[in-house]
């Protein structure tokens, strides 16, 4: 198992993960990310979601890949 972080920003601010997920491999890491986009999207907040990315990293802080929370909330109806 590896501790990876999953840090959430955009142009105003960041939300740093302090404690990190043990996760298995990438796979497990992606969808990791995409629950976590879900978590906050599902927040009572008037906050647009749509320019937030994810930045999973690891212990050293070197980044693994990004998933932005447009492409889990897809394009607007």
């Amino acid at each position: 198992m590896t501790q990876l972080y999953f840090h959430c920003s955009h142009a105003q601010g960041v939300l740093v993960d302090q404690s990190g997920t043990a996760v298995d491999d990438l796979n497990e890491a992606r969808d990791h990310a995409t629950g976590v986009v879900r978590s906050l999207i599902m927040t009572r907040s008037a906050e647009d979601w749509r320019s937030w990315v994810v930045h999973v990293t690891d212990k050293v802080g070197a980044e693994l890949f990004v998933v932005p929370f447009a492409f889990v909330l897809g394009r607007p109806h």
